[in-house]
């Protein structure tokens, strides 16, 4: 009897020991390097139980790698390069080294545009989405078994304008969101106040393709910029750059159905720069950020699950200006942000009951930081 016991006991222990198994967590900072070669993409280990943070490497030679995306396997990194500079930008794909998180750089391609603003990638992880900001448009891109990016395959581009002078003479894509289902992809024009919709077809040798699906208009001069999907699958959130509003979105079979809008600042300002977008892991709260002129915060609402409904929890000083882009740990214990014009990185613990902000001691000095990026790594 005895002897049947430890038996039994052995799978469980071996079973517990891999779903408590150790894990190092990365930090990927991308940023603006004023247009000319030099060390833009930093990694960092994390500490998720203290905040603390150690420079594991720097990536040299790269031009404006302001915007990051990790694979879903957290293998690959993937990065724009050369935005906001008056040629065509790029999209370059890295290994990354789990062990010692050093980047080896795969391959690089033209992204059809200039101004290459955001990445996303796909379910299957097969598939890259790059949005040209400047020369509207999507790029699609295949992923190789190892990581590299095939020659893009698909462009899409745009003509439209909106009704703020200098900001919406012309179609701007920002940024794409794959849904839920992976059915479709969203396209956030901040030039014309649209949500683009397209229908993903069928995976072919290439990779998939997309097919036009109507758009979404929010209010004129809204801007719409980044756009985040709830983790139930059911609601979707954009946040308006121009208007510094939230729209909150039911989402059915490839449609957006308007609930609400909110306010992302805490007062009412003569010209609006709200810029991110995210929800905490559980789904309880969704978080912005505001980047001046008067306003640099992030703000705090708590999410209704049945309704999708946003109410406000408060506003939080990111302590630094222009927070162009945070992130939420896999954890969901800590909030970064990455404010461009002070160079700094904070570190928030939230409190995950409340969703409220604390802000640690110590931060990050990085050049022109513009793109945050986790990941946590199992140690084997």
């Amino acid at each position: 009897m005895k002897n049947k016991f430890l038996i039994f006991c052995i799978p469980i222990a071996l079973l517990l020991g891999c779903v408590n198994s150790p894990s190092k967590t990365y930090l990927f900072i991308g940023s603006f390097t004023e247009g000319r070669p030099a060390s833009g993409i930093h990694v960092y280990e994390f500490d998720v139980s203290s905040g603390a943070f150690e420079l594991l490497y720097i990536q040299p030679n790269t031009i404006n790698p302001s915007f990051l995306k990790i694979s879903n396997d957290g293998s690959y990194l993937y990065s724009v390069l050369e935005s906001q500079l008056p040629t065509n930008g790029k999209v370059a794909a890295f290994a990354i080294d789990s062990l010692s998180g050093n980047l080896n750089l795969l391959n690089i391609h033209d992204s059809g545009g200039r101004n290459p603003a955001h990445l996303s990638i796909n379910e299957v992880g097969d598939c890259l989405i790059n949005s040209n900001y400047t020369d509207a448009g999507i790029s699609v891109f295949k992923i190789g078994n190892d990581g590299m990016l095939r020659e893009q395959h698909q462009l899409i581009r745009f003509k439209d304008s909106g009704v703020i002078k200098g900001r919406q003479d012309a179609a701007h894509i920002h940024s794409t969101n794959f849904s839920p289902d992976g059915n479709f992809l969203f396209a956030q024009d901040l030039g014309a106040d649209k949500i683009r919709g397209f229908k993903v077809k069928s995976h072919s040798q290439k990779g998939l393709t997309l097919e036009d699906n109507g758009f979404t208009t929010t209010k004129p001069g809204s801007g719409p910029r980044h756009f985040t999907f709830h983790p139930n699958g059911e609601f979707g959130y954009s946040i308006g750059e121009l208007n510094g509003t939230i729209n909150a979105y039911k989402y059915a079979k490839g449609n957006l159905h308007f609930i609400q809008d909110y306010p992302s600042y805490r007062s009412k300002q003569d010209t609006y720069r709200a810029s991110d977008i995210h929800i905490s892991p559980d789904g309880l709260f969704l978080y912005a950020s505001n980047r001046g002129p008067n306003e640099d915060s992030i703000v705090i609402f708590s999410i209704d699950v049945l309704s999708g409904q946003l109410s406000l929890v408060g506003h939080e000083p990111t302590y630094g200006e222009h927070p162009r882009n945070f992130c939420i740990s896999p954890s969901g214990n800590f909030l970064l942000v990455a404010n461009q014009f002070t160079n700094n990185v904070v570190i928030f613990q939230r409190n995950k009951k409340t969703g409220k902000l604390t802000k640690l001691p110590k931060e990050l000095n990085v050049e022109n930081p513009s793109s945050l990026q986790m990941y946590d790594y199992r140690i084997d």
